[in-house]
C-alpha cells in the first residue's frame, strides 16, 4: 500500500465520485464526527458522484438516504441500494429479493444466529438486528467486549457451515443468504441509477474503506484507499487498497476528501 500523499490518477483521468464504508471508515470510536461528515458534503457540493456502502441495516440507510449529502446508499452488504429521487421527492428502495423471499430468509438466519450465539460464548446479536432486511450481525466489539481472533473466526465459520455468506467488518460478522456483496450491488446500482458501466470507468471514482468486507472494493477499484485502521487486518486482505491515508477513521477519510478537492478532484 502506498501512502494517499502519493495518489496521482492516470493522465487524463477525472475523479467523478467517493465511495465509502461507514463504520470506522468515517466514524471514529463509534462516531460520526463533524469534520467527516463536512468533508461528505463538500465532496458532494463540488459535483462529485457521493455514495455510501456499508454493511448497516436498512433502517438505518433509509434516513442516510434521505438526510445525509450522499447519492445514494448500498447497506447490509449489498443486499439493497436506496436513494432520494429529488424530482419525485421520494426514497427509491432496490432490495435484490423480494419480500417473500427476504422473510423465508430472515427465519433461516435466525437460526443459525441462535446456534452462534449458542456456540460462542460472549458474542450477541448487534443492537442494529432489529432494523435489518436480509442478514444477521452478530456483534464482537461493538457493544460486547472485544471477542478474541479465535472467536470470531469461528462465528464466521459457522455461518458458513449453515450455507450463509459470511463477511467480517470491524465490528461485526454479517452472514446472509445469496451470493451479492458490496461490489456486485455498486455495480448493479450505478448501471440502473447513474448509467455508469463500472467495469470500464471505474478509475473514475475513488473507494474508502478499513475491513474485510471491504477487500472486493479493494481488488476492483484502482483507486481504492483504505484509511489507517486497515493495517490491522492485512492478513485477511488478500489484494490490500493501493494506497493507505496516514491517519485512522474519520481523519483517515477527511483527509482523503481534502486531497481531492485541493487537486479540484482531478
Amino acid at each position: 500500500m502506498r501512502r494517499f500523499e502519493q495518489f496521482r490518477p492516470e493522465t487524463g483521468v477525472d475523479i467523478r465520485g467517493v465511495l465509502f464504508d461507514i463504520d470506522d471508515t468515517i466514524t471514529t470510536r463509534g462516531k460520526l464526527t463533524p469534520e467527516a461528515y463536512g468533508a461528505i458534503g463538500r465532496l458532494k457540493n463540488t459535483g462529485l458522484l457521493v455514495v455510501a456502502i456499508t454493511g448497516r441495516p436498512a433502517g438505518w440507510c433509509d434516513q442516510i438516504a434521505r438526510l445525509w449529502p450522499v447519492d445514494g446508499v448500498i447497506g447490509e452488504n449489498g443486499a439493497f441500494y436506496f436513494y432520494h429521487d429529488d424530482t419525485a421527492n421520494k426514497i427509491v428502495k432496490r432490495y435484490l429479493c423480494d419480500d417473500p423471499t427476504r422473510a423465508a430468509n430472515r427465519k433461516r438466519i435466525a437460526e443459525v444466529a441462535a446456534v452462534i450465539l449458542r456456540e460462542v460464548p460472549g458474542s450477541a446479536l448487534a443492537s442494529d438486528q432489529a432494523y435489518r432486511e436480509a442478514d444477521i450481525a452478530i456483534d464482537f466489539c461493538e457493544d460486547v467486549p472485544r471477542l478474541a481472533a479465535s472467536d470470531i473466526a469461528r462465528i464466521e465459520s459457522l455461518m458458513v457451515f449453515h450455507g450463509l455468506t459470511a463477511k467480517v467488518s470491524s465490528i461485526h460478522v454479517n452472514g446472509w443468504l445469496g451470493d451479492y456483496d458490496k461490489l456486485s450491488t455498486t455495480r448493479l446500482m450505478f448501471d440502473e441509477v447513474f448509467n455508469i458501466d463500472l467495469d470500464t470507468e471505474k478509475s473514475g471514482f475513488v473507494f474508502v474503506g478499513d475491513s474485510p468486507n471491504d477487500q472486493p472494493m479493494f481488488a476492483f477499484f484502482p483507486h481504492a484507499v483504505g484509511v489507517a485502521n486497515v493495517r490491522e487486518f492485512t492478513d485477511r486482505l488478500s489484494t490490500p487498497p493501493a494506497y493507505v491515508t496516514e491517519a485512522p477513521h474519520g481523519a483517515g477519510f477527511v483527509e482523503v476528501a481534502e486531497r481531492l478537492l485541493a487537486r479540484g478532484h482531478s
